[in-house]
């Protein structure tokens, strides 16, 4: 029989395949979606600074339902030491919480996808309108600067002055907003590559 943390492994890696069929989960890995999503959630993102530390966090977490897998694999009628049977699961189950929209998981897949050496390549302020708010997985501020030019920034984790964003944030769209980011490089599913973001670290209103 496989270790438990065999079976976690083969989830992270699978995790990432982003292009498998789901299947419509059973009752029992419908739970563990559940409860990994649930988990996830608990894990403060603040504390975490390096991809190791995000691994981490991920293995801790899923061993702590990895009891549960055991129940899927044998709902799914296959046996916990077929490696491509549960190297199947893990797809499915990854595939499955980025297609519900898994909020923790997501921000957390992104930390495990990047590059140490690249988590802060760079960093700046930049002030302008606030134009919209774009969801795609996470929420990009789109802000219009004072060239009139278009620039993203990504939530990915709790920044200073984030409260003010939780409600609504779409009621700010035309305040002025001073935005100080830190420059990450990070795989996006949607895109299937890496690519450059400037994360928000901190925002200001501005009158």
């Amino acid at each position: 029989m496989k270790t438990f943390s065999l079976a976690a492994l083969l989830f992270l890696f699978a995790a990432f395949n982003v292009n498998a069929q789901t299947k419509t989960p059973g009752p029992v890995e419908q739970k563990l979606l559940d409860s990994l999503c649930i988990g996830l959630a608990k894990i403060d993102l603040t504390k975490i600074s390096t991809k190791q530390e995000a691994n981490d966090a991920f293995m801790e977490c899923f061993t702590s339902y990895a009891f549960l897998l055991m129940d899927v694999a044998k709902e799914r009628g296959v046996e916990f030491g077929d490696d491509a049977a549960m190297h199947q699961i893990g797809t499915d189950i990854g595939a499955s919480l980025l297609k519900n929209k898994c909020t923790a998981f997501m921000k957390l897949a992104t930390l495990m996808a990047g590059s140490d050496s690249k988590l802060n390549s760079g960093s700046g302020v930049t002030q302008g309108k606030l134009k919209r708010i774009d969801n795609k997985g996470f929420n990009y501020f789109v802000i219009t600067d004072a060239a009139g030019k278009e620039q993203s920034f990504i939530w990915l984790r709790q920044f200073a002055g984030y409260e003010k964003f939780t409600g609504s944030p779409v009621t700010y769209a035309g305040k002025k907003l001073k935005i100080r980011w830190q420059e990450m490089e990070v795989y996006l599913p949607g895109a299937k590559g890496y690519y450059k973001v400037k994360e928000i670290s901190q925002i200001e209103i501005l009158k």
